[in-house]
């Protein structure tokens, strides 16, 4: 496209049409218009049901992944039917195509997690749940998590956007469950649970950022989405992804990273690896100045992990 959208032409931004990703669709849009001037005219949404949305009776690892959550997507940018593709980067393989380029990421939100519990219950934290409580989650590293603090707890899964895994919490199927902070605040839902530092529960890779993909050939579409990228959001997301990849893990690997920069600008990360149930475990951290600090993290966890951790993983 030209380096100058305009609604004659205007950049098309492909997006999942759930509410969560419609929204995170629109806030890349703000970004864009407050950076370039340009006419809120001369971007156009062009959303689409990912296989994922589609598909919720069973667990995401069993039908193919986070691929689910990007088909659609990465099938229209490359045939030049949408110009950019806006991500949540927790759903993102973390080895990506070499036609698309991740050319910016928002400012990260809030990266933890939020507990959220039946009418009836009354729980703050996982310690608070009563005992033998059913928590839904999608997620293994969740289940390991609230597992390994409470093993008497139960994990059914539990699929689908926001407004569906609440309203199955109305409805009694289970006691509580554990969505992302960031996803319920950009859905005007600040007060909805309980949020778990990251000591106790710490975040997925990659949870809170939103990413923008262009094709890697589009020059002019990666400058103009270059502007909007935040460098702090980036590297310390670029951290995490690179500890990811280090592992070999996958969607069915039980992992945990979060990185973030301290008053001195070091950039920490802290990284947990667990068992299915999450009766095994290990962590650690460390600074990071590149992937191969956040790769050296990774190795150095598998080499001290119990085997039924190391198993999970393929490095």
């Amino acid at each position: 496209m030209t380096d100058r959208p305009t609604p004659d032409r205007p950049l098309r931004i492909g997006t999942r049409a759930s509410p969560l990703a419609m929204a995170q669709a629109h806030q890349a849009a703000a970004a864009l218009v407050a950076a370039h001037g340009l006419d809120p005219e001369a971007l156009v949404t062009v959303p689409m049901t990912a296989t994922g949305d589609r598909i919720q009776d069973r667990a995401l690892a069993e039908v193919g992944g986070k691929a689910l959550w990007t088909r659609e997507l990465d099938a229209a940018l490359d045939a030049g039917v949408i110009d950019i593709a806006v991500h949540s980067l927790k759903d993102v393989e973390t080895l990506r195509d070499a036609r698309f380029a991740l050319a910016a990421m928002l400012p990260r939100a809030d990266p933890r997690d939020r507990l959220v519990v039946r009418e009836g219950v009354v729980a703050a934290t996982i310690a608070d749940l009563p005992q033998g409580a059913r928590l839904g989650t999608s997620s293994p590293r969740r289940a390991a998590q609230v597992r390994r603090l409470r093993p008497d707890l139960e994990t059914p899964l539990l699929r689908g956007n926001v407004a569906t895994r609440l309203a199955r919490l109305a409805a009694g199927e289970i006691d509580a469950t554990l969505l992302a902070a960031a996803g319920l605040d950009r859905l005007a839902m600040p007060d909805i649970g309980s949020v778990q530092p990251v000591e106790t529960l710490l975040p997925a890779a990659s949870q809170g950022a939103i990413g923008i993909e262009c094709r890697a050939d589009d020059a002019a579409t990666h400058r103009l989405v270059a502007a909007v990228d935040h460098e702090p959001t980036h590297r310390a997301v670029a951290a995490e992804r690179a500890f990811l990849a280090a592992l070999g893990g996958d969607c069915r690997s039980p992992v945990a990273a979060h990185a973030r920069f301290l008053a001195d600008g070091t950039l920490r990360l802290d990284g947990e690896i667990y068992s299915d149930d999450g009766a095994d475990h290990a962590a650690g951290h460390a600074a990071v100045a590149g992937s191969d600090d956040a790769a050296a993290l990774a190795w150095n966890l598998l080499a001290g992990a119990p085997e039924s951790v190391r198993r999970l993983f393929a490095a």
